[in-house]
């Protein structure tokens, strides 16, 4: 189960809705080994579309000496999908490689008639899914 403070789920929810059209993507950090999110870091979509997300080479590589200066590793790697449901295709399956983060998915289109945007978490090891609880505490 993940879970997240409400000021941290709605900085996800407000950096997908803010980049939409195009795919919005970040990382929630919290020192290594406690699996608690705690530090937002939104990143910016180096691909700027509306279908993929790329985290830029060269920030990526400030994160992670950051996160080590900090002793943080990064706890929810998070993105949105703008057309689909907040469901991992096959390339953010592919790309997955931090097997102890949870991966969320904010999907900004309003696709099961729930609302504006779907909020969901995943665990993706090796190439399988499972879907997890979310649990959003004051």
């Amino acid at each position: 189960m993940l879970t997240i403070s409400q000021a941290l789920y709605d900085q996800i929810v407000a950096h997908a809705r803010a980049d939409h059209p195009d795919e919005a993507c970040g990382v929630v950090a919290g020192p290594a080994g406690e699996g608690r999110p705690e530090r937002f870091i939104p990143m910016l979509n180096a691909a700027r579309s509306p279908t993929f997300y790329e985290f830029d080479s060269g920030d990526l590589l400030k994160l992670y000496r950051d996160l080590d200066d900090r002793d943080e590793e990064p706890v929810i790697i998070y993105h949105s999908h703008t057309a689909t449901e907040a469901y991992p295709s096959r390339t953010d399956i592919t790309y997955a490689n931090e097997p102890g983060a949870h991966y969320v998915l904010v999907s900004t289109a309003d696709t099961d008639d729930a609302g504006p945007f779907q909020f969901r978490s995943y665990r993706i090891v090796e190439g399988q899914v499972t879907e997890e609880d979310v649990e959003v505490t004051a």
